[in-house]
């Protein structure tokens, strides 16, 4: 039996560097284990070719024109991030995971109905979840959770700024809003 996997296009999430900063490149290669389409915004282009990444497209200002051959442009006028989430949402992928430096979770609801995204920082993952999301997590994991109407969770405990799964196994989420922002440490 063999081991190859065929990957099909989009079937894996795109990522998307806005700022790589000191983000662990352990991190960074299990991310690009399966060859997602990676996006680079034009500051972080030197050193994602420096560490011998293959970049599909690069978000930049019109005149930017120092790409490798084969790499595309995305372009941006005002707010990279959203010239990236709009051409996703477009090209119709259905997930992009983001590193970043602190982002304003706010900056991403809009796109919410038409991507997966998840937020990555140095020291933090962040996403979306919709009411009656279950996941299993150890005990003692730390969550901290932007407040939203009618909150009630299962295995979690208050702990200062954020909750705490109680004892190992799943924690469930429910609420009165559209979506409910959770962040993790790495």
């Amino acid at each position: 039996m063999s081991s190859h996997h065929i990957i099909r296009e989009k079937q894996e999430p795109a990522l998307y560097v806005h700022r790589l900063g000191d983000f662990h490149e352990d991190y960074l290669g299990q991310m690009l284990e399966w060859s997602p389409t990676l996006i680079v915004n034009e500051t972080e282009y030197d050193k994602a070719l420096s560490l011998g990444l293959k970049v599909d497209l690069v978000v930049a200002k019109p005149a930017f024109s120092t790409l490798q051959e084969d790499t595309g442009l995305i372009p941006e006028s005002d707010n990279a991030l959203h010239a990236v989430l709009n051409h996703l949402a477009e090209a119709k992928y259905p997930a992009v995971n983001i590193i970043g430096a602190e982002v304003e979770l706010h900056e991403l609801e809009a796109f919410l109905d038409k991507l997966n995204i998840v937020l990555f920082t140095a020291r933090d993952k962040a996403y979306a979840v919709k009411s009656g999301f279950k996941i299993w997590k150890p005990g003692g994991q730390l969550f901290a959770l932007r407040p939203v109407a009618g909150l009630q969770v299962s295995n979690l405990k208050a702990c200062d700024d954020r909750y705490e799964v109680e004892t190992d196994g799943f924690v469930e989420f429910h609420f009165n809003a559209p979506y409910l922002f959770i962040t993790e440490q790495l």
